[in-house]
């Protein structure tokens, strides 16, 4: 049974209302088992993003920090996103890609993406995150057997952020380099999801939920998971992406984890969220995932602006991005395409790791633990 058949037993508003109804005493329970170094259940996690757990965001943050320090050290890794195209077949409410917002499209081809990793090398890079809308007709595999190999000549550990594909696809992904790939769920709920997809290939919703369960039959070292935080009630989504993670450490253990906060933001056609979680709610949320999985290697994007991030990554994350475009050419060319959304941390890369630095972090931009070469 796939993760889809385990999470459909279950209504997510049910999962809400059963956060909301933690109480003061389930908090202090859960707090006192991370205190002790005990493993928490799902209950303890629902009692630490539910609001009785607001008042202890203080003393969630001091133990989030500490577990923190003791499994990664002082290092934060840096990342940088390359997004290759902004074509997509999927017409999604949310995102400036859907493929109903009229705006010139562009495709890199192998030339330009040099180009662009030229660039990207120059800013101290070698974590690279491929992006790219989701096109499977133009930017299918035979797109990405060509540009796989040449981002790999300049990347240390390459990820990628496209499309969900089949199991053997991932795996020749991984022998052509890649180590990392995130597929976001953006809800849990049926009804929402479907509200929200309204064409593509992206409506098919078990399709996608089942992705990162063949990206663990592919051998992929490392899987991100997350929900897109404004879709939908952001409490029930939290609720079955912790219940997700814990499908994916039982059945693909020997896989590395990792999980990403998209915050939504308005975006090209009009949109804005329906949900929007304040930055006290996601700081509180960010903070019980670490005491929740202690491993949980945790990103935070420039989507968030540069307070928040400052914040919020001594304590638990333990990868950022910094001087991102989120558009295709947008690091080798001053373009003025349309970006998938607004960057709301626009400072330099010096600025964010001098920022780092200051509170005693040291950022890394290349990661050793890949065990791929990069076959051309």
């Amino acid at each position: 049974m796939s993760f889809f058949d385990e999470i459909g037993r279950y209504r997510l508003s049910d999962l809400s209302a059963e956060v909301l109804n933690k109480s003061e005493r389930e908090v202090d329970a859960a707090l006192a088992k991370s205190r002790n170094d005990e493993q928490l259940d799902l209950g303890d996690f629902m009692a630490l993003i539910s609001p009785k757990a607001s008042p202890y965001i203080s003393d969630m943050a001091v133990l989030a920090q500490k577990y923190t320090r003791r499994r990664f050290g002082n290092t934060v890794n840096m990342y940088v996103p390359l997004y290759l195209t902004n074509s997509c077949s999927n017409q999604c409410r949310y995102c400036g890609f859907a493929v109903n917002n009229k705006f010139r499209r562009r495709i890199l081809n192998a030339e330009e993406t040099r180009i662009e990793c030229e660039a990207i090398r120059k800013m101290g890079y070698e974590n690279i995150l491929i992006v790219s809308g989701e096109n499977a007709q133009r930017c299918g595999m035979d797109y990405f057997r060509e540009m796989v190999p040449v981002v790999g000549e300049y990347a240390s550990y390459m990820m990628m952020e496209v499309q969900p594909m089949d199991t053997d696809e991932y795996a020749e992904l991984r022998r052509l380099g890649v180590d990392a790939v995130m597929v976001y769920q953006e809800t849990y709920d049926p009804e929402c999801y479907d509200r929200n997809h309204l064409r593509g290939r992206k409506k098919d919703m078990r399709y996608r939920m089942e992705t990162p369960e063949r990206l663990g039959d592919a051998g992929m070292d490392k899987v991100g998971i997350g929900a897109l935080l404004g879709l939908y009630d952001w409490r029930a989504d939290t609720v079955a992406l912790a219940m997700h993670l814990m499908y994916m450490r039982k059945h693909y253990w020997q896989t590395r984890m990792s999980l990403s906060f998209p915050r939504l933001r308005p975006a090209a056609g009009g949109f804005e969220p329906e949900y929007p979680i304040g930055d006290r709610d996601l700081i509180q949320t960010i903070c019980a995932w670490r005491l929740f999985d202690n491993m949980l290697e945790i990103s935070i994007s420039t989507r968030e602006n540069a307070r928040f991030r400052d914040v919020i990554t001594p304590i638990a994350i333990t990868s950022i991005s910094a001087a991102s475009s989120t558009q295709p050419g947008g690091y080798a060319v001053d373009r003025h395409d349309l970006p998938q959304f607004i960057i709301s941390d626009d400072r330099s890369v010096k600025e964010v790791t001098d920022a780092l630095r200051l509170n005693g972090l040291e950022p890394v931009f290349r990661d050793t633990r890949s065990s791929i070469v990069c076959q051309a």
